[in-house]
């Protein structure tokens, strides 16, 4: 009996100190990539990767708007919806997308466009 308790403590023990709040993801340097960053070269595939589950055209799941092409996800940006949403905390009301909050590198590539000037090409 006196082994098992060791046991149940040690498996215990180490499974709390592995817990952690951060994501691997989160810990990598930010992407940097060559040139400004531009919606066909770095942002359209975050948007497909993360977005169009709810986003589509017609949108799903409760969606307000569609996020398919550039267009839809320009006006997005400019009125800072976008930006607001990928920033909020997991959790948190309009945070998005709702499965968990995106890499910290990702939500700075997209700022990084933003910043750029909302580039296509």
């Amino acid at each position: 009996m006196r082994t098992i308790s060791k046991f149940i403590f040690l498996l215990s023990t180490m499974l709390l100190l592995g817990c952690t709040n951060d994501s691997e993801s989160d810990l990598i340097d930010p992407v940097d990539p060559d040139g400004p960053v531009t919606y066909n070269a770095n942002i359209r595939a975050i948007i497909n990767n993360n977005c169009l589950g709810c986003h589509s055209d017609p949108p799903q799941n409760g969606a307000p708007f569609p996020l398919t092409n550039y267009d839809q996800v320009l006006a997005r940006a400019q009125n800072g919806q976008l930006l607001r949403a990928i920033r909020r905390q997991t959790g948190e009301p309009r945070a998005m997308p709702p499965s968990g909050r995106l890499p910290q590198a990702t939500i700075d590539l997209v700022a990084q466009w933003i910043e750029d000037g909302l580039n296509e090409q």
